[in-house]
């Protein structure tokens, strides 16, 4: 991800924010017993760096995904920002993953990019339909909002919101700066919540506006931007630790959590590294990835 990259990580700091304080207001109540559900994953499987390293020597091509889906429960799906999937394609990821797997599908940029997002498009209903034929596998999708959509734009996404199904969760990326300043930020919190809609929060170096930890729904979706196994990546996991159990606490049902690393080579690390992190957490529902010891240690040499 080139948003909110920097040059250098010297002076930054890069300590979590602390919540906002309608968090405990917008977030759904639960039952102390219920947990929280956390879905951790990368941004891609097509990764042939990752054979003999991750996957098993000798994964062929067509059984990346197949892999993957035996470490990982979740996936960041960008491939749908740029073409809307075949239907047979679908059924085959679906196919080669776990009933415990959710793939997160990225809303067709056609769509997210337009004046009106779409609303008008004979490409909205295709892709709600491609949507459909995920069916139990279809976690949290996300629309990310071009840096240029302002608070000037509240009610092009209004219309959009109270025309998205609630069958299909959504959560909305904002990259404009003005998002992230009074009134403008609480408005937006309330907007989302009245729609059922999550809040995408970026933790990137660049642009910490944007690692908001706003709560509008009983689900988020968390992009994590590392910097190559950097220490201050680990500093930073440290510190989701700690906020993935606060969250759970205040009510939070669901969190897709993507860790994104330079060329994708690192991300199976980092996300190994927060599972075991987490492991032992009570009331937190999640499949912890372990890779093989040795294929541990030739990450590191990536």
């Amino acid at each position: 991800m080139e948003f909110g990259k920097v040059k250098s990580l010297e002076g930054l700091n890069l300590d979590l924010p602390p919540d906002p304080p309608f968090n405990a207001a917008l977030t759904t109540s639960q039952e102390e017993s219920e947990p929280l559900h956390l879905y951790l994953g990368a941004t891609g499987w097509v990764m042939r760096e990752w054979v003999g390293r991750v996957y098993p020597p000798g994964t062929r091509s067509q059984d990346f995904l197949l892999q993957y889906g035996r470490l990982f429960n979740t996936i960041e799906l960008n491939s749908t920002h740029y073409a809307i999937p075949k239907p047979e394609t679908i059924h085959r990821w679906v196919e080669q993953t776990p009933s415990d797997f959710r793939f997160c599908p990225k809303v067709l940029q056609r769509l997210s990019h337009r004046s009106d997002l779409g609303c008008s498009s004979p490409q909205r209903e295709a892709f709600l339909e491609a949507l459909a034929l995920f069916g139990d596998r279809l976690g949290c999708c996300f629309l990310q909002l071009p840096e240029r959509f302002g608070p000037g734009r509240l009610p092009v996404l209004r219309r959009f919101l109270e025309r998205w199904p609630e069958a299909f969760p959504l959560a909305v990326e904002f990259r404009h700066p003005g998002w992230f300043t009074a009134p403008h930020f609480e408005t937006l919190a309330q907007t989302l919540h009245q729609a059922r809609v999550g809040w995408v929060i970026t933790d990137v170096a660049g642009r910490r506006d944007v690692c908001h930890m706003g709560l509008s729904a009983p689900f988020s979706l968390v992009r994590f931007v590392g910097n190559g196994l950097h220490p201050t990546d680990f500093q930073r996991a440290d510190q989701w630790v700690e906020r993935i159990r606060h969250w759970q606490s205040l009510g939070l049902k669901s969190l897709y959590f993507f860790a994104h690393q330079p060329d994708n080579l690192h991300a199976p690390q980092m996300i190994e590294y927060l599972g075991h992190a987490l492991s032992g957490t009570p009331n937190l529902h999640f499949r912890a990835p372990t890779l093989p010891p040795e294929q541990s240690r030739q990450l590191e040499l990536f």
